[in-house]
């Protein structure tokens, strides 16, 4: 089942308000900045305005990743067969129009129009439970849920998550300097590498991509 826990972020946040930090509950310090804890009550009441561009960087694969320090992230990822190809097409050529048509950086409201078209999309696509939905299988979904919960409070902070048949959820929160591309690459990899030994698989298992949105409010 999903899980909570104590919100832990650094005290350098740009963009994201004021934040109301107890001191007295310092935790560590690392090579980004002093640990503290946060009331859960308030975090995500404090995070209201997606951060200036002064602060983001865009990571641009075949989709464009908004990534800014000290962002909780909603992150998704999905099974390499979940979307039907001749819908995956689609939708890539689609994609590709749209970012032709609209100059960087994106505007908040582009970005927003963005999801809504593709995310969105996609999301949909995964309801409805195309390919094999091996996650259904109770030794692979474990497999995935330890895979998430193996360098919790180390390199980042797994807040909610559910591993659905074909794709998997998590809020995340990044510390001590790692990246959330890097982090989920690492899932993927390992959880693949996993999966595909115990099935007698191999090839690919996860699509290359994920989709992740920086948390600007608690909807």
């Amino acid at each position: 089942m999903p899980k909570r826990l104590d919100k832990v972020v650094q005290t350098s946040l740009p963009g994201l308000g004021n934040l109301q930090i107890n001191q007295e509950e310092s935790t560590s310090k690392d090579a980004c900045g002093t640990l503290f804890k946060l009331d859960p009550k308030n975090i995500f009441n404090s995070i209201i305005n997606l951060p200036s561009n002064d602060y983001i960087q865009i990571i641009e694969r075949n989709l464009p990743h908004w990534q800014t320090e000290n962002s909780i992230y909603f992150v998704t990822f999905h099974l390499a067969d979940s979307i039907p190809e001749e819908r995956a097409v689609e939708l890539k050529l689609k994609r590709e129009r749209w970012l032709q048509m609209h100059s960087k950086p994106l505007s908040e409201e582009e970005v927003k129009e963005y999801h809504r078209l593709f995310s969105g999309k996609i999301e949909e696509l995964l309801e409805a439970k195309h390919g094999s939905c091996c996650l259904k299988d109770e030794g692979n979904k474990k497999i995935v849920e330890e895979t998430l919960n193996f360098f919790d409070t180390e390199r980042y902070y797994l807040d909610e998550w559910v591993v659905m048949s074909n794709h998997v959820h998590a809020l995340i929160l990044p510390i001590n300097c790692n990246e959330l591309n890097e982090i989920v690459h690492s899932w993927k990899s390992f959880s693949a590498n996993k999966i595909n030994k115990r099935m007698g698989w191999s090839g690919q298992l996860w699509t290359h991509e994920s989709y992740d949105h920086i948390v600007r409010n608690e909807k």
